[in-house]
């Protein structure tokens, strides 16, 4: 715990088996208070890993739900836990573990409720290997959001993110895609509802272990960037209404 808040890491998780260990080996237990292992129906030995290094939450998908169903599991079930800071850390080894301790503070201190781990702050994403037409993609799609958007992030791409409670519980990210774009439409949502957001420099490390989507993945992706981006915007204008920025409806009791 921070502050006496509840610090949970989630982790979504497909085929990782080969780098599972070493992850979270690095999740700094000494504010750590749970670990959550989704795995969404992996072809290998994922879960019988997670269960090998003590995991106690582990969720298992029986059909595959792709990296936004996985990821609501993962918010679900920290918030059935009652978490009160909730960073999502990718199980391949792509994203340092050892800014756990960052990310978690400046939520846990009530500076932000919402950081992200930023591959462009620096010069990390193409030191860490991140191919060229990636990075190029992912500086043209955050100059078109940030203008729509009106927003000043160095990148909406990464999967390295810290939340807290609150922040969850005020968004309705399970209408969301289970595809990549949820990323992207959870970022608008926060946004929408008048979050804001904090980044620090974060290396990453492109290597075979290390999940990566395709070529038209990456464009079907990027399409649907934009389409939230300018669902956005016009929600924002008044000139649309979109079911993802529809409030979440309060529980009564």
């Amino acid at each position: 715990m921070i502050n006496n808040k509840k610090v949970t890491i989630v982790l979504p998780a497909y085929n990782a088996e080969k780098t599972l260990e070493i992850t979270y080996n690095e999740i700094p237990f000494d504010i750590v208070d749970e670990v959550i292992l989704v795995d969404d129906k992996s072809n290998d030995k994922t879960v019988e890993k997670g269960k090998q290094l003590g995991i106690k939450h582990i969720v298992i998908h029986e059909q595959n739900k792709g990296y936004g169903g996985n990821q609501k599991s993962c918010y679900n079930k920290a918030l059935e836990l009652n978490s009160d800071i909730v960073v999502m850390l990718h199980p391949d080894y792509q994203y340092t573990p050892k800014l756990i301790h960052s990310m978690c503070y400046l939520i846990a201190n009530n500076v932000y409720e919402v950081v992200l781990g930023s591959r462009i702050l620096g010069k990390g994403a193409l030191k860490g290997g991140m191919p060229i037409y990636k990075y190029i993609a992912n500086r043209l799609l955050t100059l078109f959001q940030n203008i729509f958007m009106n927003q000043k992030l160095s990148e909406y791409h990464t999967g390295y993110r810290a939340f807290s409670g609150n922040v969850l519980r005020s968004i309705n990210y399970n209408i969301n895609s289970d595809d990549f774009v949820f990323d992207n439409q959870m970022l608008a949502q926060i946004c929408f509802a008048g979050f804001e957001i904090a980044e620090i420099t974060c290396p990453t490390k492109y290597f075979d272990e290390a999940s990566s989507i395709n070529i038209p993945r990456s464009a079907k992706y990027g399409i649907g960037v934009l389409g939230v981006s300018v669902s956005y915007f016009l929600q924002k204008i008044r000139l649309g209404r979109f079911k993802i920025f529809k409030p979440v409806e309060q529980k009564n009791g």
